[in-house]
């Protein structure tokens, strides 16, 4: 069933900024006078990660050492799946639900906390939205005696309260978001109900700025964070090779771009390194969250704080209120500005999925591969299974296609339950209200993007 066994723990992590053909547009710094004076300080290791155009980036030791008590992570052929949904190529998948974070995040979260704990940081904070992100960042803080503050949007908390189980059971202090602990949460609450990821990071971001040796991190948006993500699609083509498979097509969730990013790029770079076409790399996102399919190029605000500086990114407007939805790892507004950047140029394609699909493709994978995924990796699911059951269009090699299952599901199976009722709301936003939210916002131009050769 698995090809795990075939691969070994990649020594390095691999970036596609060397490859891209031109340079990320710079951040702009914010001219909103009712922002905080927060500063976000982040190791210089990581700054280096995020804008050189290196290759290849040595794993530190420990971070490997951490990483082999989960990975390689298995990949499979999901005859099954590919069954249930009439596909006519087959269907690999690649699974990271296997450690205690159940996903992804722990492969950034063990790097990052290296970094953090040796530029002498002792607490970080951070916001999460289903709460992976901050499940890993505590266990990753727990195995290296950090302390670890997370803001959970309250909404998801409430849905999970096991995940904040979790993190309290790895040391971590779980805040509901918003909370009256910081000046932008009281504020939320007083204005409207609810809260969103953007506001959780905003809060992070003001605590941590409050606490003498607290910093912030965040677990899927930055360009390190998908570098150090680059572990699956590396032990993906490995694996692929050694069971002689090709596809045309990989697929990754997309809140952010994390987990989609650490797939699908590395079979960009190994394209481009080894002289062969490039596969079509798919972003499945939300329909509830649509930024890369309907939403705007522009530069806008990370977080709720408005004080950290303006990326450009496809985004939804950081002031729309995104729904409720079960998939709350995916109520990011804006899409990294890698993601963005590759989405603007043409290299990156991207498909709006609705939560009841997401979850529906969820059950047929449950009860076909006997493995429960997050409803987040639902939606790539969805994307696979239209792209295979209509053998991946005309005129298109039909190889195959490679689904990155970013987490397991059993802390969300309260999404499946609201699934199995028929009580999912699927109204995706009209294109009024996201012209709204995106309105006031700075569009990038293309001379806004620097350029250089591609390698």
């Amino acid at each position: 069933m698995s090809a795990a066994a075939a691969a070994q723990v990649p020594a390095e992590w691999v970036s596609v900024l060397p490859h891209l053909g031109y340079r990320l547009p710079e951040d702009r710094t914010p001219q909103d006078s009712q922002a905080a004076q927060v500063t976000v300080n982040l190791p210089l290791s990581l700054v280096r990660q995020s804008i050189l155009p290196t290759g290849r980036w040595p794993i530190p030791g420990p971070v490997l050492q951490g990483y082999r008590r989960y990975r390689p992570t298995p990949l499979w052929r999901a005859r099954g799946f590919e069954e249930a949904i009439g596909a006519r190529v087959p269907v690999y998948v690649k699974y990271e639900g296997g450690n205690i974070s159940g996903s992804h995040k722990l492969n950034t979260a063990l790097a990052q906390v290296h970094y953090y704990q040796a530029a002498g940081v002792r607490e970080l904070a951070t916001g999460t939205g289903a709460g992976q992100w901050g499940t890993a960042l505590a266990a990753a803080c727990g195995g290296s005696g950090l302390r670890c503050t997370v803001f959970m949007v309250g909404g998801s908390l409430a849905a999970k309260p096991y995940r904040g189980s979790l993190m309290r059971l790895l040391g971590a202090t779980v805040i509901p978001s918003p909370s009256g602990l910081t000046t932008v949460g009281k504020r939320a609450r007083e204005q409207r109900p609810g809260g969103g990821l953007a506001l959780a990071i905003g809060e992070a971001i003001e605590y941590a700025a409050g606490r003498q040796g607290c910093a912030f991190a965040t677990g899927s948006g930055e360009t390190y964070s998908i570098i150090h993500q680059s572990v699956i699609g590396q032990e993906a083509i490995a694996q692929l090779q050694e069971l002689d498979a090709d596809v045309d097509t990989i697929i990754g969730p997309v809140g952010a771009g994390s987990s989609f990013g650490g797939t699908a790029l590395p079979f960009l770079v190994h394209a481009k390194t080894a002289g062969l076409p490039c596969p079509r790399l798919l972003a499945a996102e939300s329909s509830a969250c649509p930024k890369l399919t309907h939403g705007v190029y522009a530069f806008d605000h990370t977080d709720a704080t408005r004080a950290g500086p303006l990326e450009a990114m496809y985004t939804v407007g950081s002031d729309y209120q995104i729904p409720d939805m079960h998939a709350a790892g995916l109520r990011y507004h804006g899409a990294a500005k890698l993601i963005s950047a590759m989405r603007y140029h043409g290299q990156i394609a991207a498909m709006a999925v609705g939560q009841q699909e997401a979850l529906r493709a969820g059950q047929t994978f449950a009860r076909s591969e006997a493995v429960l995924t997050a409803p987040e990796t639902g939606h790539a699911l969805a994307a696979a299974a239209r792209l295979a059951a209509g053998g991946l269009g005309a005129g298109r090699r039909s190889q195959g296609v490679l689904v990155c299952l970013s987490g397991q599901g059993y802390l969300d199976l309260s999404a499946y339950d609201e699934y199995l009722a028929g009580r999912l709301d699927d109204a995706p936003p009209s294109d009024e209200l996201i012209r709204a939210a995106t309105e006031r916002l700075q569009p990038v131009h293309p001379e806004q993007i620097p350029q250089h050769a591609a390698s």
